[in-house]
């Protein structure tokens, strides 16, 4: 009788012979895939990159002075007036003229 390694090596050498033809197309389809995944790769993670990039180009960059007050977006900003960084004990901020 055979065993299973004998019957695996036979199932090996019969696939082999009766798909001999098709065996170089497969693995020529096999490099061009590999090299189609190699290259989306790289190009993912350029997209990546650039994205990254962008995203630090649109933070705002932090002021030369010290001291230059924050400006936040929709607040409204009257010449001559000051709005102190301390809060009252009710959480309100405490203005300053």
């Amino acid at each position: 009788m055979f065993g299973l390694s004998e019957l695996a090596i036979i199932l090996i050498v019969v696939i082999a012979v009766l798909a001999a033809k098709k065996l170089p197309d497969l693995a020529r389809s096999a490099g061009k895939s590999a090299r189609i995944l190699k290259a989306e790769a790289r190009a993912a993670k350029a997209e990546a990159q650039e994205d990254e990039r962008r995203a630090r180009a649109q933070q705002p960059q932090p002021s030369q002075q010290p001291d230059a007050p924050r400006v936040i977006p929709g607040e409204t900003v009257v010449a001559g007036e000051t709005v102190a960084r301390d809060t009252a004990a009710d959480g309100s901020p405490t203005q300053q003229r």
